[in-house]
């Protein structure tokens, strides 16, 4: 599948975070998803595709918003799941569903995000390391630069570098990309999300 766009730049990650660890160390998961008011959800309208599946277990399973279903891969490492936008796009946040004690040696240990325009120019700009994690795993894709808080591209990569306990196959229960809600007062360079900021923000 080709992404649009061959014209244009390749992503623009944040410069410096390729490979880096998150701060706090190994990601264990959260019960609950959570995300910032001034976040949506981006990948509805998305082309999502996998290196590889068990049969009854594909892509679908990832979108489902079931936490009962999984897609299990069936392939050498790195396991590999592509989403592809119609457009270029701002994405800031990837949430992910995994449970070790449901999947032991099936669950992710080491996860890379990779972004471009296709997969001719995908380049690496986070990789994070998990341990036993059970619930939602948020990755943040900003960088180090506060002013640098997405990034810009036509396609993501989540990659399954390693299982736990040298699992061949990997299991993933969900996946939601986030990016930022579009401003709503027009021709504003910043967000705003107080009605009262929005009512007055306009010269009658």
């Amino acid at each position: 599948m080709e992404s649009d766009g061959e014209e244009e730049a390749a992503a623009t990650p944040t410069p410096g975070t390729a490979a880096a660890a998150p701060a706090a160390g190994r990601l264990k998961g959260c019960p609950e998803l959570t995300v910032e008011g001034d976040m949506r959800e981006m990948a509805k309208t998305a082309a999502w595709s996998v290196s590889s599946c068990k049969p009854g277990n594909g892509v679908a399973s990832l979108r489902d918003d079931s936490l009962d279903t999984y897609w299990q891969s069936d392939g050498a490492q790195p396991h590999l799941v592509n989403i592809q936008f119609q457009k270029k796009v701002q994405l800031q946040l990837v949430a992910l569903y995994v449970d070790f004690k449901l999947d032991e040696s099936y669950t992710p240990s080491k996860i890379s995000i990779r972004a471009g325009d296709g997969f001719h120019n995908l380049k690496e700009i986070k990789t994070v390391d998990l341990l036993k994690p059970v619930g939602w795993v948020h990755i943040s894709l900003s960088g180090t630069d506060p002013r640098e808080t997405f990034v810009h591209t036509f396609m993501l990569q989540i990659a399954v570098l390693a299982n736990h306990l040298n699992g061949r196959d990997t299991h993933v229960r969900q996946i939601k990309i986030y990016g930022p809600r579009p401003n709503p007062v027009p021709r504003q360079p910043f967000h705003v999300t107080s009605r009262e900021f929005i009512m007055y923000s306009t010269i009658r």
